[in-house]
């Protein structure tokens, strides 16, 4: 499977055949890759704390279901730009959205 990656062109990885990698060495970029995930999870829910305040200082209501809805549609374009599975990526949109509603919710 052929993936369209960000601006760099991709990792070394994709760029050789299955039989010139080592197993160790993909596990390795996978970690590494894991690891980028849990950072852009935590920068999500800084940003969505951020956001959980300025709806109290406004008294606005915890959720925005517009605002979910053009998230999900827009999760649903990237992981087709990126020829990903859309209902996979979009679950995984959906549980960051309630994770990060309970937090809001439990904050007020």
């Amino acid at each position: 499977m052929t993936r369209n990656t960000a601006t760099d062109g991709g990792s070394e990885t994709e760029k050789r055949t299955p039989e010139e990698m080592d197993l160790e060495e993909l596990r390795e970029e996978i970690q590494t890759i894991d690891r980028e995930i849990v950072e852009l999870i935590a920068q999500r829910t800084y940003v969505a704390d951020t956001i959980a305040a300025v709806k109290d200082e406004k008294d606005l209501p915890t959720t925005d279901e517009k605002q979910e809805e053009q998230v999900m549609d827009r999760a649903g374009r990237n992981a087709e730009q990126f020829d990903v599975d859309a209902n996979l990526v979009k679950a995984i949109f959906r549980l960051l959205i309630e994770l990060n509603k309970v937090e809001q919710r439990d904050s007020r």
